[in-house]
């Protein structure tokens, strides 16, 4: 925990005007890669968008979507890197999946209050913006080694959502699972942007796989932030309603 608190250090030399678009240690040719790498995203982001309105039109999503989605991921990471447009479309393809998955999720939000989308998406946008920036104007590798923490994060959550599975949850797990998760794979968007450019650094300049990377964290905070979101205006509509009784 004091790994994450270290990540919010308020130092007044650190956080300025000057630093916010200093990326002076990062090459032009590495800058040029991230610029792929995030166009790519904002595609991928769209075919999701796409899929997820698909579902609300023809009742899409579900088990069979999920394991599409999981399919192309793999098909992408197995194709090689000069197949660049073949791999282009299975990102998108399974950006479109992910976003027919997620779509049961969206019509349920509809439900409740179809502005809760818009305001989720604004939040992760915020949140995916605020932090994968902070990750490109830090110092190279400086929190690469948060790395190992989201991953135990990860492994924690797992067993858990395992371990209620097998012997029954309850709304303390649910309630921990939920912002446990959204703290671990906004950890994961520092550490994967630090990645990407120590990758491309290194000469890895594969921005479709990175894209793919950055697109997985952004769908999980998004989900967490929309779940949250419908919890707490249902949790204000049952209060109205008891004290109109």
């Amino acid at each position: 925990m004091a790994s994450f608190t270290s990540f919010f250090d308020s130092r007044t030399n650190r956080w300025n005007f000057d630093t916010l678009f200093n990326f002076g240690q990062i090459s032009p040719k590495v800058q040029n890669h991230l610029k792929q790498v995030y166009l790519t995203l904002c595609f991928a982001v769209a075919a999701a968008a796409v899929g997820a309105y698909l579902h609300v039109l023809l009742n899409l999503g579900g088990f069979l979507t999920t394991i599409a989605c999981i399919g192309s991921s793999v098909w992408l990471l197995s194709t090689p890197p000069f197949e660049e447009r073949k791999r282009l479309t299975l990102l998108m393809a399974a950006a479109l999946f992910q976003g027919a998955s997620i779509g049961p999720l969206i019509d349920l939000a509809i439900q409740i209050d179809p502005s809760l989308i818009f305001s989720s998406f604004v939040a992760t946008a915020l949140a995916f913006g605020c932090f994968s920036g902070a990750a490109l104007v830090a110092k190279r590798r400086e929190y690469l080694y948060l790395g190992g923490l989201v991953s135990s994060g990860l492994s924690i959550l797992m067993w858990l959502h395992f371990a209620s599975a097998i012997f029954g949850g309850s709304m303390a797990i649910f309630k921990f699972e939920l912002y446990f998760g959204l703290l671990v794979f906004v950890g994961y968007i520092v550490v994967d942007t630090q990645e990407i450019v120590e990758k491309a650094h290194l000469g890895d300049m594969d921005y479709v796989k990175h894209a793919l990377t950055l697109f997985t964290d952004l769908a999980a905070i998004f989900v967490r932030i929309l779940v949250i979101m419908m919890k707490n205006s249902s949790e204000r509509t049952e209060k109205k309603k008891k004290r109109r009784d």
